[in-house]
């Protein structure tokens, strides 16, 4: 374990710029939307009040407990900030501070505040790290909001007739007296079709997330205006061998591991067994002086249970490992309690598991390195490997394969289930872009599934039916060209800037949270990310086999044949648990919800898809999960 008392503000942030609200209400509703975030930061509560703005911010103390208290101010009084988050970086941005300013305290929100008044909106490109920002200049009248350049912390924010207001959560904002929450019908049609609500909308009309990598400046009287100040791109680096391409990965990898475990409370890892997370504890060893705490979730089901293989990981590198299994039983009875903590419609599969194992990680450690980021950067999902083949076949040959049609039902669950994929991967063939085919390989329901199930004048006005994949494309990516002349390249990217943050971030920010555990993901740090994206296609994919590079650079240390298997993650059985009582525990929900008498759906239909699925038909888990956790939330209960 590296420990030091250098760095650790890890919490929740909230603030409100009100019209026609002053003074002492300001700090009652800044304190009301602090205690919303009590789990995020358990340990501390700090608000500042300047006239109509307040904002304020939830402490959790991983490190410099007595000199972190926030917000912080300039030794001027000019400005205050708040923050959420871990700069790694800021022993070096320090020392470049250092002969302008005497710091009063150990940790990293006074460099970022330092930094500010130095290089202004300079700074944000400076940090590496993970965060969520706001910084008030008293002076000018202004608030200044910035997120890391990948989306680890999550921040929202509503502009109102009642004021602008941000927090760390939905919550924070959805308890404001006079601001109004709608449902956003183009977000709910995106949470049916990706399993999530596409960013930069929430579920509310009236609720953004300010994108990875963005600023938002707001006056006293005007509208927030946003700018991107750093913007992921391909950036290839001179021609190197395949050996020196493995040295540079393994010297930033170490180095930036070691980075991310400095801390004056044990560190722990999640460890599924996979490439990744065996990656993480592979060099979380090699640069500690004390075992590694490992964390993993089984399942009764053999072919979805990693435990196994992260335990042989955890028994070869010597950690204190703790696995814990969870069955459809407990799955259930959590389902409720996990959904609530997203407090939007959520529905990626491993919610669950990621929930439960941070909730085991909490009882011994209070910070857990992940290996999430991985697959994104390096190439590591089946998509990827599919897309490199797709996007090499002729054009007339990727069009004939998305004219196939749909295979008849067969008698036997697992071959449907093959015969969905396939299919799947023939209707996206044909599209014209790698980008294109990332919005159709990525839906968790084809469109004429949504065509069935869905309400046509819902569709309508939300976005969806004929021609959605190009209006997807054309919207957040309208040069796909621009990004890449190939078309993996492109998928990729997409996968970084949209299911990254979108997904697998938010669902380990949240269930980490939850526990008020810090999560702090390696594979993110901003010399890997750049890294990879410096990386020719081949150090990434060889083959058919992604993360390349990763697995010479870290095979060397970890027992042999870990890596020559399907890869899996906390993963659920979710299609044989709903064609059983899961799946009976989801229709309770959904013939009980008002959803299907006043929401967008044909119920009628959506009920054949329940029998469908029992019968082995078509696996339809992924909608029937999403359906789940939406009925839970229409009725308050996630």
């Amino acid at each position: 374990m590296v420990l030091g008392r250098e760095y650790g503000i890890i919490c929740g942030i909230a603030g409100l710029f009100a019209r026609g609200t002053r003074g002492p209400s300001i700090e009652r509703l800044v304190a009301r939307q602090c205690g919303h975030l009590v789990h995020r930061g358990p340990d501390d509560e700090g608000i500042v009040v300047d006239g109509a703005l307040g904002m304020g911010m939830r402490r959790l103390s991983i490190v410099d407990v007595a000199g972190g208290h926030q917000p912080f101010h300039s030794p001027d009084g000019r400005y205050s900030l708040v923050f959420n988050g871990e700069i790694y970086n800021f022993r070096e941005l320090r020392a470049e501070l250092s002969p302008d300013r005497a710091f009063e305290s150990q940790g990293d929100a006074e460099v970022i505040l330092a930094g500010y008044e130095r290089w202004g909106d300079g700074v944000w490109p400076r940090l590496d790290g993970m965060f969520a920002v706001a910084v008030w200049d008293r002076a000018e009248r202004r608030l200044t909001l910035a997120r890391d350049p990948v989306g680890i912390k999550p921040l929202f924010y509503t502009d109102q007739s009642a004021g602008f207001a941000f927090a760390s959560e939905l919550k924070a904002l959805t308890d404001l007296p006079g601001f109004a929450f709608t449902t956003d019908e183009r977000a709910l049609l995106d949470y049916f079709r990706f399993g999530h609500v596409r960013g930069p909308r929430s579920i509310h009309a009236e609720v953004r997330t300010l994108p990875p990598g963005h600023l938002l400046h707001l006056g006293e009287g005007g509208a927030p205006t946003i700018e991107p100040y750093w913007t992921p791109r391909y950036a290839p680096a001179a021609p190197m061998a395949e050996a020196e391409w493995v040295d540079r990965f393994r010297t930033t990898w170490l180095g930036t591991v070691a980075a991310q475990m400095v801390a004056d409370v044990e560190v722990g890892a999640f460890l599924s067994g996979g490439i990744d997370s065996s990656a993480v504890v592979a060099a979380m060893t090699r640069v500690s002086d004390r075992p590694v705490r490992t964390f993993t979730i089984g399942f009764p089901d053999p072919r979805y249970d990693e435990s196994p293989h992260a335990e042989a990981v955890a028994a070869a590198l010597g950690t204190r490992h703790t696995t814990r299994m969870l069955d459809l039983a407990q799955a259930q009875d959590l389902l409720p309690t996990v959904a609530a903590c997203y407090d939007e419609p959520f529905a990626d599969p491993s919610m669950l598991p990621t929930w439960y194992v941070s909730r085991v990680a909490a009882e011994q450690v209070k910070v857990a390195l992940s290996g999430d980021g991985g697959d994104e950067l390096f190439f590591g999902y089946k998509r990827h490997a599919t897309e490199a083949r797709v996007g090499r076949l002729p054009a007339l040959v990727r069009h004939a394969a998305r004219a196939v049609h749909a295979i008849p039902t067969l008698p036997s669950r697992r071959a449907n289930e093959a015969v969905q994929r396939w299919t799947k991967t023939a209707a996206s063939a044909g599209l014209p872009s790698g980008i294109a085919r990332f919005f159709a390989k990525t839906q968790i329901t084809a469109a004429p599934f949504r065509d069935r199930v869905f309400d046509r004048d819902f569709l309508a006005r939300a976005g969806g039916g004929r021609g959605e994949i190009g209006r997807l494309t054309a919207e957040y990516f309208p040069d796909a060209a621009g990004i890449s002349p190939s078309t993996l390249e492109q998928f990729a990217l997409a996968d970084l800037v949209l299911n990254l943050p979108g997904a697998m971030l938010t669902k380990v920010d949240r269930a980490s949270m939850a526990h008020s555990l810090e999560v702090r993901v390696p594979m993110l740090g901003q010399q890997v990310v750049d890294l990879a994206l410096s990386m020719p296609e081949s150090m990434k994919l060889a083959g058919r086999t992604g993360k390349h590079v990763v697995r010479e650079a870290v095979g060397p240390w970890l027992p042999p044949g870990i890596f020559d298997r399907r890869k899996q993650g906390f993963q659920m059985p979710l299609s044989a648990w709903f064609a059983g009582d899961f799946g009976g525990y989801a229709e309770m929900l959904w013939r009980e919800s008002a959803a299907r008498t006043d929401g967008p759906f044909r119920a009628q239909e959506v009920d054949r898809v329940f029998t469908d699925h029992r019968a082995g038909r078509r696996d339809h888990s992924r909608f029937l999960y999403a359906l789940a956790v939406y009925c839970l939330w229409r009725e308050g209960r996630g």
